[in-house]
This record gives structure tokens, sequence and C-alpha cells, in this order.
């Protein structure tokens, strides 16, 4: 047994409307036409009207009666005040689409979307494509350039050939279906994947893997993204690619907003982030909007944001989840409609474990969780980012340094050798190009600068396996950095006076007496560390 057809459609008070007597005949008709394809016979048309189309609507199905006898009409009334307001026209579909009793097994069912307004064609459009409808589109159009027969004019209309004909085509709005579309749907997928890429040739099949999932996440869901991996290895640049990405695909329209929460100290991070009010601490002379806000509409990436204190983790959630906060000082809430991407080189579970960081603010952020692999993870990849690095400082500078064949040979052979350690990532590789570039004789770099270069990167990879040595294996962050600079500074000065005087230059001013050695002795003590197991690890530098 074949299905039946249902087509729903309003009744057309202008183009239905065309032509007087039996004129009318000559005159293409949609809402006539629909039932006057063979290739689609209609078992039952839902017609949608308006009340003081009664005329109008009587004529019609007397029309539709004379070319398709089979064709039952069945005339819906609809209380739509006006046809232009999309509010309206909706909740009156919604509503009959819930109300009416579809039958999925014996019946197809279309929606004719030539008549009516534009509003009502859109709205036809959004409720089949959310199922709410599961009908596919008619559009209908009369035939270019046909002449109807002279007899169709005079003659009883009494059978189907002598009313206007047009075409009938249907829409499906399975998009798969559709050859061309889905081949330009690629394409764009993957222009939008090279954007992510910054059009850099990469090689590594999982990074591949994790930007083409990234592509499709940050295409389809306004969801907080989480994106792991050590410091350097690129979390800010791919926050910027997803953000230019949303951009073009109009999903968000505000600006990119960036912050390292490792920056942020507990006086300032409140104010930083969620603004405050007039008066709201000592020397708030005026109101801020802070970066939440400044979001609006756009995209916030919170670097490291492990290191955001639990106070400000609170509100955070709350922001995420409502769109919502109060600044400090404040008792008037505040909105942002903003994208999230959050990225931390810390394992945040186990500072969940250490009680410093929430754990429902874990689970909210953590639904898109993606680890970016270091450097030396992606040996392969080093090569055409020298070149996208090459490129970058000519479009920067103004001028485009190149390697020879024998320096550039050297570098890629170093750089992909097991002694490349790159613990910066790629913000290191970043800046041994642009060194070498700096640095190239008539924009060339020539071998001896290489070879200069790869000296100057052993090096500091030397002091940084010596430093991390020294530095305990549970220790904040902020103190961290602190540690690191304070070692750097020791491993270049000739005596623990002399290292104590530049640490200590601004505020030694300020003392009667000053001991800054003694000062620095019991810095360093409080790490377990003395002056002299960093210079026995390290080696003079000046």
């Amino acid at each position: 047994m074949s299905r039946k057809n249902v087509v729903f459609g309003f009744l057309g008070n202008v183009l239905d409307q065309r032509g007087k007597g039996r004129k009318r005949w000559g005159r293409w008709r949609p809402t006539v036409d629909v039932c006057n394809h063979p290739e689609l016979p209609v078992s039952r048309f839902e017609l949608l009207y308006h009340v003081n189309d009664n005329e109008l609507l009587a004529e019609i199905i007397q029309d539709i009666k004379t070319i398709a006898p089979d064709t039952r009409v069945n005339p819906v009334a609809v209380h739509i005040h006006d046809p232009w307001d999309f509010e309206e026209v909706y909740t009156c579909l919604l509503d009959l689409a819930k109300s009416y009793q579809f039958d999925y097994e014996h019946e197809n069912y279309y929606l004719n979307i030539t008549t009516g307004t534009h509003v009502m064609q859109i709205c036809w459009f959004l409720l089949a494509e959310s199922r709410f409808y599961p009908a596919r589109l008619l559009q209908l159009s009369p035939t270019k350039g046909a002449a109807q027969p002279e007899t169709a004019l005079t003659q009883p209309a009494e059978h189907q050939q002598l009313c206007s004909r047009g075409h009938i085509n249907i829409i499906d709005l399975n998009l798969n279906r559709y050859d061309q579309i889905l081949t330009r749907f690629q394409q764009y997928a993957g222009q939008a994947t090279e954007l992510l890429k910054s059009g850099i040739a990469t090689k590594n099949k999982h990074y591949n893997q994790l930007i083409t999932e990234i592509e499709q996440v940050a295409s389809r869901s306004h969801a907080p993204i989480l994106l792991c991996g050590p410091t350097g290895a690129g979390k800010s640049f791919l926050a910027r690619q997803i953000y230019q990405l949303k951009l073009n695909k109009h999903q968000i329209s505000g600006q990119f907003v960036e912050i390292n929460c490792a920056t942020l100290s507990s006086d300032n991070a409140m104010s930083t982030l969620f603004g405050h009010s007039k008066g709201a601490y000592t020397g708030a002379s005026m109101a801020r909007s802070g970066l939440l806000k400044q979001a609006d509409n756009g995209l916030l990436f919170l670097d490291e944001i492990g290191e955001l204190g639990l106070d400000e983790q609170a509100i955070l959630l709350k922001a995420i989840e409502e769109k919502h906060f109060y600044p400090l000082g404040s008792d008037k809430l505040v909105s942002s409609q903003f994208q999230l991407i959050a990225g931390t080189n810390k394992d945040l579970k186990q500072a969940i474990v250490c009680g410093t960081f929430r754990e429902d603010l874990y689970a909210r952020i953590n639904l898109w969780s993606y680890q970016l692999p270091g450097l030396a993870e992606r040996k392969e990849d080093i090569e055409p980012n020298i070149d996208f690095e090459l490129a970058r400082y000519a479009q920067e500078y103004g001028t485009m340094p190149r390697f020879n064949q024998q320096s550039r040979t050297r570098y890629v052979n170093f750089a992909t050798s097991a002694s490349a350690l790159w613990t910066g990532n790629f913000r290191e590789l970043t800046a041994s190009i642009t060194r070498m570039a700096t640095l190239a004789t008539q924009g060339n770099i020539t071998l001896t600068q290489v070879e200069d270069e790869i000296q100057r990167l052993q090096q500091h990879w030397q002091q940084t396996t010596h430093t991390n040595t020294l530095i305990p294996a549970k220790i904040d962050e902020f103190d961290r950095y602190q540690l690191e600079k304070v070692i750097e500074v020791c491993r270049k000065s000739r005596t623990l006076s002399e290292a104590g005087r530049y640490l200590f230059a601004v505020s030694r001013a300020q003392k009667q007496r000053t001991n800054d050695a003694d000062r620095l002795k019991k810095y360093l003590a409080k790490f377990d560390l003395s002056w002299e197991q960093i210079k026995d690890s390290g080696h003079h530098i000046i």
C-alpha cells in the first residue's frame, strides 16, 4: 500500500486570487497548482486561511475539486492578526503541529512555502528543520514564457490540462542528499581547519585529528573549551584562531579578551575579572567594567586558569552558567554573553585533590578538553613551522630572511634531533627563528649563524635543566616563576651581594641599613637552597 501525500499551506490572498471568472484558469495560482501534478498526487490539503478570506477559500476549494477530485481539502482557520509578526506566526504554527495527529507510517508530509509572507515561509522552514513538522518543503513557480491555449479562456474547466501548471520543487532539509552542497560544506570545513592551523602544513596525525575535532566543536557549540598543555604549546594562539573562526561564521560579534591568571594578584583579581563599582575599595575613584564584561558577545580566554583563587572561581562558575554576576562592591547584576576558553599547564584533577581548584568549575569547563602536545612531541611539524615563522617575520618587518641549503639542513636536523629539548615549545621556536632572521646577513641565514643559535639553545636548556633540579616539586606556580628568576640572576652574578643589589634595587633605597646578601640568603633558605648550590649547578654568564 503506497503512502499518501499530505500538504500544509497558506491560502495566498494575492497569488491565489489572480484572475476572475474563467480567466483565472489561464493564470498560475500556486495553491491550485499544488494539486495539478500527477507525479505528486495530493491526498489531503491542510489549507490554512484567514477568516476574512472565506469567499476566496470557497473558490479555491472548488477549483481544486475540479482538477483533482481525489484531493480532499481540509480548511484550517488561523487567527494571525499580523502575518509579519514572527512570534505570532511561529506560535500559531507550532500550536497546530502539537495538536496535529501525524501518521508517519502511512503519510508523507509537505509544507508549501510558495504562499504567505516571508515570515510565514521562514517559520515553515524552522519548524521543518526542528522536526515539529516531519515534512519536506514544496516550492512552486510558474512556467516562464508558456502561453495558455485560447480554449482555456472560453471553455468550461472540465479537464486538468486547462489549468496553468508550473514547476514543483521538493526541498529535503537533509543536506546529505545534495552532493554539491555537501561538497561545499566539506570545502568550508577544510578551510576552517586550515584557519585553526594558520595554513601550516602540519604532519602530526594526532594533532591534525585534534584540530579537526576542535573545528567541529567550535563551529557547533558555545560551551567552554579547555586547552591543556605545557607553556608555549600554542594554547593562546589556538584560542585566537578559534575566535577568528567563530567571528567569520558570525557566531560572535564581540572582542577577543585574554588574561593570564598567573599574573593576577589576590588583591586585584576580582576587580580585573568582574569589575568594580566606584568606591568599592580605597583608590577605586571610578567604576571599572572588568574583563568578563569586555568579552560580552565575544570570546574570553583565561590562560592558566588553575592559578585563580577559590573566590574568583566561584563567581566565574556562576557567570558561566547564568551569564551574569555582581562586580566588586556593587549590588547591581551585570550580564555578559561570552564564550569561555580556558588554558592550563597544571593537572587540574590533582589541584582538586589539593583543594586549590573547585570540582564544580572543573566539571563545567571540562565538557570539551584537549591536550595540546609540546613541540618535542611533534618533531615532524618543526619544518613547516619554520617556514611559517619566516613568513610571519617577513610580514612584520618587510624583509624575507632565507636559509641556504646547508644552513637549513643543519638547523632542521638539529631541531628534530633527540638532543633538541624545546622546553619552551613553539614559543621558543619562534624566538629562535626571530633571532636568526634579525641577525641574517642581507636576508641570508648563514651556517655560522645557525651554529651560534644551536649553541645558544643548548646553553639555555642546560641552565633550565639545572634550575629545574633545584626547584622543589611541590611549589606554587607563583613562587616557581619568582624563584626561577632569582636563580637566573644568581647565576649571572659574581657574588651573593651583587645578586642581592640587583634583586632589591628599589626596596634597598628605602632602608637605612642594607644587607642585600642576607636578605637573599634567607629567601633561598625558604626553599632549602644556598648560594653555593646554585653556583655549583650552573655557569657564569657574565
